[in-house]
């Protein structure tokens, strides 16, 4: 049960281009937001369409495999963990953003163009 404190897993399409920094040491670092979407139907019967953004940030291999074969609209299944950080932006405002940091990437579409 160890392996199940921190872990997501969601298939949905990417709303971007990963993109891709190299880090200090030659690392590089792919990011990008990916959809998820639900259906159900409500109290009245009709067909509601729900859609999630989520935040999600690769490093060294698994980035190195999204800049290579993910693009805007990619249907994939990834596998990763929920990381929480914070920071200042311009204004002085502390801002709080949660991501998934991926582990591992399936991809369910076709190679980007």
């Amino acid at each position: 049960m160890y392996a199940l404190k921190n872990k997501v897993q969601l298939i949905g399409n990417l709303g971007m281009t990963p993109e891709i920094k190299t880090v200090t040491g030659g690392k590089k670092m792919a990011r990008f937001s990916m959809a998820t979407n639900e259906s159900y139907r409500n109290a009245k019967g009709e067909k509601v369409q729900e859609t999630q953004w989520h935040n999600v940030v690769a490093w060294g291999k698994v980035a190195e495999l999204a800049e290579k074969y993910l693009g805007k609209g990619s249907e994939v299944a990834i596998e990763g963990k929920l990381i929480n950080r914070s920071y200042t932006d311009k204004d002085g405002v502390k801002k709080y953003i949660t991501e998934v940091q991926l582990n591992e990437l399936l991809l369910l579409g076709d190679k980007k163009s």
